[in-house]
């Protein structure tokens, strides 16, 4: 029972994360924002297959469900959006293609897998334990290399705010410190998995899935958070090159008095 409480509350969180985020996006178009909503999205689907496997037993579609959403997808995806935020649309447009064609694979193979021995019905199994070595290659190699992507734009961000942060400080400390928040969720996501692997404990696997999406969320708000409009945009009156008069009543030279201002200065008779 506290498995299944502890597995809806972590679906909840990286709901209500996701769809905050993809407001951000719908706002911004921001594609980094999209690929992160989208992540963000599959680890409430993960959470949502761990909280039905707990309340009802795991059974081969939840079991698939959970490892393809949960183990493969959700780290490149996170990825990507890093990707599009560092690097730009035309890397980022090329990872989203990679992504979306390994994803493809992934899920055929997870839909057509055998088991190599019956799922615990209470318990999560671990992957070495009941499937092959090609879901498992997939999983590692998409977390492990997409992961290294995360925590590699971490380093190169910060590396890069110290100039940016010359012309932009805002703007560019708190980018790198959103990206690094962001890897710092990823591990604590990643060490979920490696707790449930370890303990083989649903309950502490679901407490630290809620707390991982939590510290993306805050990684996603601070990387994509516009920094304060510089001088020359903040809002104010502005005056016409032709209104500008010297303290005396006459033109600064090279500028041309108003007419306003030609009248005022006009010598009465």
């Amino acid at each position: 029972m506290l498995d299944t409480a502890f597995a809806v509350g972590a679906a909840l969180v990286a709901t209500a994360a996701s769809l905050c985020t993809w407001e951000r996006f719908m706002a911004r178009r921001g594609r980094h924002e999209l690929a992160w909503s989208v992540a963000l999205a599959l680890f409430a689907v993960a959470a949502g297959a761990l909280a039905t496997g707990a309340s009802g037993g795991w059974d081969g579609t939840a079991y698939r469900l959970f490892y393809l959403v949960g183990a493969i997808l959700d780290v490149p995806v996170l990825a990507l959006g890093t990707v599009y935020l560092l690097w730009g649309r035309r890397a980022g447009d090329a990872a989203a293609w990679a992504t979306a064609a390994g994803g493809g694979f992934a899920a055929g193979v997870m839909v057509s897998t055998r088991f190599t021995q019956a799922l615990p019905a209470h318990r999560l199994a671990q992957g070495s334990h009941v499937l092959g070595v090609l879901p498992r290659a997939m999983a590692g190699v998409a977390s492990g290399g997409a992961t290294l992507v995360i925590v590699g734009g971490a380093l190169w961000s910060v590396a890069r705010g110290r100039w940016v942060a010359r012309a932009r400080p805002a703007l560019g400390g708190r980018r790198a410190l959103g990206t690094v928040v962001v890897a710092a969720g990823t591990l604590v996501t990643g060490a979920s998995g490696l707790l449930n692997s370890v303990a083989d404990q649903m309950t502490a696997f679901a407490v630290t899935l809620a707390i991982g999406v939590a510290v993306l969320f805050v990684g996603f708000l601070l990387a994509s958070s516009p920094g304060p409009a510089p001088p020359s945009s903040l809002p104010g009156p502005a005056l016409a090159p032709a209104e500008l008069v010297s303290p005396t009543g006459r033109a600064a030279p090279g500028e041309a008095l108003s007419p306003s201002a030609r009248a005022a200065t006009r010598p009465r008779t």
